[in-house]
């Protein structure tokens, strides 16, 4: 694949820092790059994922799919000539752990305000 064709991408931690610049093929699959963010996820960071699940990433404002390809996740009005393009990585627990934690949270509350109205 000629260079020119390749994308090139970095990632934004929470905490301002970056992973990369690392260039992508059009074809790469958001779940491709995920998987990479995760391996090179710095291990000095408090919050890091665990797996690829574990990660968002986001472009323009929007959630990208897994099954999306760079090429598709691409936004037309911030192409530069050999620029490097910004996804936010967001750190999210998986679906089983946020259901553990819930279970949790529905435990029975006991209301705080014992008031009497007159």
């Amino acid at each position: 694949m000629p260079e020119e064709d390749l994308v090139e991408l970095k990632f934004r931690l929470y905490d301002g820092s970056d992973i990369g610049p690392f260039r992508y093929s059009p074809a790469s699959t958001v779940a491709m790059l995920k998987e990479r963010v995760v391996a090179e996820w710095p291990k000095d960071k408090k919050v890091s994922p665990k797996a690829a699940n574990d990660v968002k990433l986001i472009s323009a404002g929007k959630i990208l799919e897994n099954n999306k390809t760079v090429a598709q996740c691409k936004m037309p009005f911030g192409e530069l000539p050999n620029g490097v393009i910004t996804m936010h990585a967001v750190v999210q627990p998986s679906v089983a752990k946020a259901k553990t934690e819930k279970k949790v949270d529905e435990t029975p509350k006991k209301n705080a305000c014992s008031c009497s109205i007159l």
